[in-house]
């Protein structure tokens, strides 16, 4: 079907028929209601948004983070580390309970 043909009976049609100056019974009070009744906040969306935008300053503190205990775990004096430190403290009690009984 040839378009610009299409186009010029529509544009007639419309022509021949001009848009009443008629407004519906009370629009304006329903197009009013409408646009002060606005829906709740959808608080779970609100949140999930929230968290996604945190999703990559969470990553990104963690990769700095564990880049930097890394790097300082290499140069640990004499191999000590905390987490050996930790672990002694921890397991003192229970090598003193043992000892006991």
């Amino acid at each position: 079907m040839n378009l610009e043909a299409l186009r010029h009976k529509l544009l007639s049609a419309a022509r021949a028929h001009p848009p009443a100056d008629h407004v519906p019974y009370a629009f304006e009070k329903r197009i009013l209601a409408r646009l002060n009744s606005r829906p709740a906040p959808d608080l779970g969306a609100l949140w999930a948004r929230a968290l996604w935008r945190a999703a990559a300053p969470c990553v990104a503190v963690s990769l700095l983070l564990g880049a930097w205990t890394l790097f300082t775990a290499q140069d640990s004096v004499a191999g000590e580390e905390l987490s050996q430190d930790f672990e002694q403290a921890m397991l003192a009690v229970v090598g003193a309970s043992e000892e006991t009984w």
